[in-house]
């Protein structure tokens, strides 16, 4: 809010870190090593820079915000990262972005990516409702639906 989001995105942040969150206890239950505390912060972050702008680069905007605040790397990362499910070098060079890879490497980053997929505003939507929207969607790669899917087989495990 001190950023200038909107209580529309700061309930949609809030809504992301509880499932966030959960999706990572979840995992650190099943063995895998997982700070959960990042993934709180950086869902509670992910949108910050929809105090600037609602476009697709939000979370460049987003990333700039954090590193100005002297946020560490991993949260900056988080933010950066979590748009769609993810930005490949060549995708990022057609949308006029700074040419690298804004998919999500870690394990922090793909849960939040994953958890921001499920909710819409701050209700949690079913996985296969999310897998249609992003067939349908024309903009979105084939390989991003694809992503999204793996994210899922890797992720859904844990809440089981």
């Amino acid at each position: 809010m001190h950023a200038g989001c909107s209580k529309k995105v700061v309930k949609h942040c809030r809504a992301a870190a509880d499932l966030s969150v959960e999706i990572a206890e979840a995992c650190k239950k099943k063995g895998l090593v997982v700070n959960v505390e990042l993934v709180r912060i950086g869902a509670l972050l992910h949108d910050i820079g929809r105090a600037k702008t609602h476009s697709v680069d939000h979370g460049i905007v987003g990333a700039y915000i954090a590193r100005e605040l002297g946020l560490p790397d991993a949260l900056v990362s988080i933010i950066e990262r979590h748009v769609g499910s993810g930005i490949t070098e060549s995708e990022a060079e057609k949308l006029r972005w700074p040419v690298k890879s804004y998919v999500p490497e870690s394990i922090e980053e793909r849960i939040v990516a994953y958890a921001d997929k499920l909710i819409e505003g701050s209700m949690r939507m079913p996985v296969e409702v999310v897998f249609e929207r992003f067939r349908r969607d024309k903009h979105i790669p084939e390989a991003s639906v694809e992503r999204l899917k793996q994210w899922h087989e890797e992720l859904s495990f844990c809440l089981e």
